[in-house]
């Protein structure tokens, strides 16, 4: 029996190509089939509000302290006791109304007796007339030195003075006995009595007994920034801004419930220096008080119409963000993508931004939705619509103001 010999060998692997290229072929199918199943992105909707240039007035939001518009101290002008008060304290008084009647009777008889001297002295002329007469008939005859003539005219002239001197006189003592009758220098809100019945007054110093206070109607003082000030008045001159006469600027104020007071006050004088102390220039307004409502030195609140704003854009406050560098908006652009411009705002009102430079008429302002796109992204607008809660508020803007400190 013969031994075989059986030796094992590696058997080759050989795939051909055309197989190869199947396999390859099905791996391309199912990867496409795997990416046509993955759902495409949809562009994101944002509501957005058109830009439109509008007029808008310039208000400020101030505060200020009210004063009398008249203001007069009642004080006795004679010395004398006081009788007794007139009036009923802290009720309106008319110009030349009695206050206090201080007592007449020392008065009085000072007025007799300046009476009584002018008589003597009416009476000393009428003879030293009489003689100085009959020396000028009998000097052409000469009848009477020339001196004696001298002498009755002097005598008639010295008589003539002390005429005028008693009637000065009597004339003083009849103004310190009208002064006796103490009465108001101004009509208005008679004060509370500073002096009692029986106490000596005038003696060594005019007293004040009261004060008379004529408050309607009213002043409203207060102040403004003169850095604000300056800023308006470029604005003016460069055209942005048009800003109202001292006598055609009003105030509205807000009384303490926050309801509006029914009269408008009008602006009368503006100060022509700045308060070193505080960089500040003085204003007045003056405020119609009828039902005397207002009383003086409170504090009122009130909103200042200083003119208008030209080409100014409002936004609803969604659509303004903020940065480190300056305020920004997004704005979808005509290719529809989203891009970032730079504004400066000029205060707030009602949730509405005051745009005055960084916007064009037309931009695409995005105002909700902001959290849904970024900046070179594509994105979709549709006009925005306010909520219902905030409607009202987004009509009222629609008449917005100007704060006190503008904002950039």
């Amino acid at each position: 029996m013969s031994d075989q010999l059986t030796t094992s060998e590696p058997f080759p692997m050989t795939v051909p190509l055309r197989v190869l290229g199947l396999v390859y072929t099905v791996l391309l199918a199912l990867t496409a089939c795997s990416k046509s199943e993955q759902p495409q992105m949809p562009t994101p909707e944002v509501s957005i509000v058109e830009a439109k240039p509008q007029t808008t007035p310039i208000q400020l939001d101030l505060v200020g302290r009210l004063s009398a518009y008249r203001s007069a101290d009642v004080r006795a002008r004679v010395a004398g006791i006081l009788q007794k008060r007139i009036y009923t304290e802290g009720t309106e008084v008319k110009e030349g109304q009695p206050l206090f009647q201080i007592d007449p009777a020392p008065f009085q008889a000072t007025l007799l007796e300046a009476q009584g001297r002018l008589a003597a002295a009416e009476a000393t002329y009428k003879n030293a007339k009489i003689v100085a007469d009959r020396a000028r008939r009998l000097s052409p005859e000469q009848y009477i030195s020339r001196s004696d003539v001298d002498n009755a005219e002097a005598a008639e002239r010295t008589a003539a003075a002390s005429v005028e001197q008693a009637r000065a006189a009597m004339q003083s003592a009849r103004i310190n006995l009208n002064y006796a009758n103490v009465t108001a220098p101004i009509s208005g809100l008679a004060g509370q009595q500073r002096v009692t019945e029986g106490a000596l007054v005038g003696s060594g110093s005019s007293t004040l007994l009261t004060t008379v206070d004529q408050i309607d109607p009213l002043y409203v003082n207060f102040s403004m920034s003169n850095d604000e000030l300056m800023q308006l008045r470029q604005a003016q001159h460069q055209g942005s801004v048009q800003l109202s006469s001292d006598n055609t600027s009003t105030i509205d104020v807000l009384l303490s419930d926050g309801s509006k007071y029914p009269h408008q006050g009008t602006l009368d004088f503006s100060g022509a220096t700045v308060d070193p102390s505080t960089g500040t220039v003085s204003l007045r307004a003056v405020l119609p008080n009828t039902d005397h409502l207002l009383m003086p030195g409170a504090f009122v609140t009130f909103k200042a119409n200083l003119g208008q704003r030209n080409n100014t854009i409002l936004l609803p406050g969604a659509g303004v963000q903020r940065d480190a560098n300056s305020a920004y908006v997004l704005v979808i652009d005509k290719d529809g993508k989203v891009i970032r411009k730079n504004v400066t705002t000029t205060g707030m009102k009602d949730n509405q931004w005051l745009i005055t430079a960084g916007l064009s008429s037309g931009d695409r302002v995005i105002v909700d939705g902001l959290q849904k796109v970024k900046e070179g992204a594509p994105a979709k607008g549709i006009p925005w619509k306010p909520d219902p809660i905030s409607s009202s508020a987004h009509a009222a803007a629609k008449t917005p103001t100007h704060t006190a400190k503008t904002e950039q």
